[in-house]
């Protein structure tokens, strides 16, 4: 994996961490809201919202023609026009296929619950890519991670607990049910994808770079993408966008904007998240989803009018609390690695001596 070394390296790795994160906020905030106000004014094609949360990949066509320009300009002629190998490839392929279906189940999820609920349920994420994270890249787990974990679970079973008085007016107990189980589903799966993305990451053959990654989530979305698209032939959801966006709510242009800003927004999701990934981990990526919980809890009641119980704002302060955990953590793993470097690197006369040097 590419690595940065140097403080000045490690200042530029903690920049782009942080970018990653901001993107990751956005996306995170941002989908399950616009895929929402799909639903709530009169959208019902589950299918082409799974379509929209990966179609968003032609806007990583520019950043990797810069990349290619970069390199190009650098090594000449000779430069590749692509990075990555076949296992790669294929690699991503899986993936891509197993991420269409969990678009899925995630899009069926927001179609039938409201966004706190859902919300709610994706979180849950943040365990399974823990035990996913453990089996496959042998994450490992400090006191502080440990606590972090513990404590944004239960902020999410304090939100579990007054989740029926969210129920949808006229949603059957079917359909509610159905997309409460479908979404704790789309969450297991991605808790499994990330890790996964770890893992191939680390299995590369190859340096992995930042332009190589985003040559992953491409193809990663194409194939999800094209997962999709036969959902959408079968269920003859092209031949149907024309007619409901006739009957839109908010009119047939807005309709249009609002399938754009799916795409728009759910690529910022996946794009921040493998970018989490790779200059951190799978189980930072899961944390960061998880804080971000309350935020978009408080965004649903602002946006659809949803209810903003007392336990909504305990787990808002265990979110904060798990997540400063972790960071507090880090910093102290940190400050041991630094402080371990120093015991055993000689001291610089000592150096000389041993060099013959005066």
């Amino acid at each position: 994996m590419e690595t940065m070394a140097g403080p000045q390296g490690k200042i530029l790795k903690r920049l782009f961490l942080a970018l990653n994160c901001a993107v990751l906020a956005i996306g995170t905030c941002g989908s399950p809201l616009i895929m929402r106000l799909y639903f709530v004014r009169g959208g019902a094609r589950i299918w082409l919202v799974s379509w929209l949360e990966m179609g968003g990949w032609p806007l990583l066509i520019l950043p990797l023609a810069v990349a290619y320009s970069r390199r190009r300009s650098a090594q000449g002629p000779s430069a590749r026009l692509v990075l990555m190998d076949p296992f790669l490839f294929a690699a991503a392929a899986v993936i891509g296929v197993l991420m269409g279906l969990d678009n899925y189940f995630y899009a069926y999820g927001v179609a039938r619950l409201p966004v706190s609920t859902s919300a709610l349920l994706i979180a849950t994420q943040l365990a399974f890519t823990a035990g996913f994270a453990f089996l496959l890249v042998r994450q490992l787990f400090t006191s502080y991670s440990i606590n972090s974990i513990f404590l944004l679970t239960i902020g999410a079973g304090v939100l579990a607990m007054h989740t029926s008085s969210d129920r949808p007016a006229g949603e059957s107990d079917g359909a509610y049910y159905a997309g409460f189980f479908m979404t704790l589903g789309a969450a297991g799966l991605y808790g499994f994808i990330l890790p996964l993305v770890e893992l191939t990451y680390k299995k590369a053959k190859q340096a992995v770079s930042y332009s190589l990654v985003l040559e992953i989530q491409l193809v990663i979305c194409l194939f999800a993408t094209a997962f999709c698209t036969v959902g959408m032939l079968v269920n003859k959801d092209f031949q149907a966008i024309p007619r409901e966006a006739r009957n839109y709510e908010l009119g047939e242009a807005r309709y249009y904007v609002v399938l754009v800003w799916t795409s728009i927004i759910n690529q910022f999701f996946f794009l921040g998240a493998i970018g989490v990934i790779f200059y951190a981990s799978s189980l930072f990526s899961a944390i960061m989803i998880a804080v971000l919980l309350p935020i978009t809890e408080i965004l649903g009641v602002i946006f659809f009018q949803e209810k903003f119980q007392a336990e909504k704002g305990v787990a808002l302060a265990l979110s904060l609390w798990g997540f400063a955990s972790y960071f507090y953590g880090e910093l102290k793993h940190a400050k041991k690695e630094k402080e371990a470097a120093a015991a055993i690197r000689p001291p610089e006369a000592e150096m000389h001596q041993q060099q013959g040097l005066p």
